[in-house]
């Protein structure tokens, strides 16, 4: 037995597909953007480093019984990573800039158009023949329209795990280009005098109030829309440990220790399906598209509806604080406050911008349950 030729034919470098090269190299991208960028480096180290792990030829580390096979199928494929995440997420939220003033709830709602108006592009582009996705994919590309990465995790888990890996980096992607991709739409749907509105003083927001609210919150939409109930339920939940006052260890696990824990894991499981023979089709590029219109009309939804409101209404509403509408938590109310005070030094918007930023990820949540209950 020659154990030269054997040696070599049981080597990764024999074993190796320009795919897999490519998508170790997609890895490294990731890392970079992560590291020397710092576009979302929580999610985008683990998910990097765990597209390398997936593509190194011959380890099996992402099938079978491999470790991040069974990370994907215990974390992903039960949908309990996206859930807890979403409790840490409740744990971090302060909903009282929301109910100081509720009406920014229908900024919230109207940033989802870009989520549903997608979806209708899909399957229009589909029908048309110029694409080729079924129902549940054409929901799970959708979902990136949210901007809200637990939430596209969590839907194409359960309607197209195929497509998890495009999914998840265009979500993660466009979260971490919002002071990018969000200014130059505000800018163009609105005017200077627009974006120097100043807006009344929030009123205060007692204990009782921001202790009940969640609990109605998830029984009002629970009871309408149960298919939401998962991801509702979990950042209702751990917005009451917040709250409540009398389980601060649990609150203090569940937005650190615990969401920090379980987003590794999740990032490894993601990274799984970036094999090139997963992610290397035609259809990423379109999905990394679709998500980037879904994304661009999220946010100019929330601008113009903001600017609705303005005509409708005689209490001033700064068309800025729209952008805000979608779910990336703080980012995007950041990235409004820093557009407000560019046209009025003494204009600070963060407070305002936080509660469309809060009813985003409320939206998104009941937007999943439909997209989940359509498409099932």
């Amino acid at each position: 037995m020659d154990l030269v030729p054997e040696i070599w034919r049981a080597s990764g470098l024999h074993q190796a597909t320009w795919g897999q090269v490519v998508m170790i190299g997609v890895g490294g991208l990731l890392l970079y953007l992560a590291i020397v960028r710092k576009f979302e480096p929580l999610l985008l180290v683990p998910i990097g480093f765990g597209g390398i792990l997936a593509n190194i030829p011959g380890a099996g580390i992402a099938t079978g019984d491999g470790l991040l096979s069974l990370i994907y199928g215990i974390g992903i494929e039960t949908g309990a990573f996206p859930l807890i995440i979403f409790m840490g997420v409740g744990a971090l939220t302060d909903f009282r800039p929301l109910l100081a003033n509720p009406k920014t709830l229908l900024l919230g709602a109207a940033a989802q158009f870009g989520i549903f108006g997608t979806l209708l592009a899909v399957l229009g582009l589909s029908a048309g023949g110029l694409m080729d996705f079924n129902v549940r994919e054409a929901a799970a590309i959708a979902i990136i329209g949210g901007a809200d990465g637990p939430t596209a995790i969590y839907v194409a888990g359960k309607l197209a795990p195929h497509l998890l890996g495009a999914i998840a980096i265009a979500a993660y992607s466009y979260m971490a280009l919002v002071p990018l991709i969000q200014p130059p739409i505000v800018r163009a749907l609105t005017s200077e005098r627009e974006r120097t509105i100043e807006m009344p003083q929030l009123r205060e927001v007692g204990k009782a109030e921001a202790m009940l609210f969640p609990m109605l919150l998830l029984l009002l939409i629970a009871l309408l829309l149960p298919a939401a109930a998962p991801l509702l339920g979990m950042f209702c939940f751990g917005n009451l440990m917040r709250e409540c006052g009398v389980v601060e260890r649990l609150a203090d696990t569940t937005r650190n220790a615990l969401i920090n824990s379980v987003t590794i894991f999740l990032g490894l499981a993601i990274g799984a399906k970036l094999q090139a023979d997963l992610f290397l089709r035609p259809s990423t590029l379109g999905i990394l598209l679709l998500g980037l219109v879904a994304f661009a009309v999220g946010t100019a939804s929330g601008v113009l509806m903001a600017k609705l409101m303005n005509r409708l209404s005689r209490t001033p509403v700064n068309p800025v604080i729209g952008a805000a509408g979608v779910s990336a938590v703080p980012m995007a109310a950041r990235v409004a406050n820093r557009i407000g005070l560019a046209a009025n030094r003494q204009n600070h918007l963060l407070m305002y911008a936080m509660g469309p930023n809060v009813a985003g990820v409320v939206g998104s949540a009941a937007a999943a349950g439909v997209l989940i209950l359509f498409a099932s």
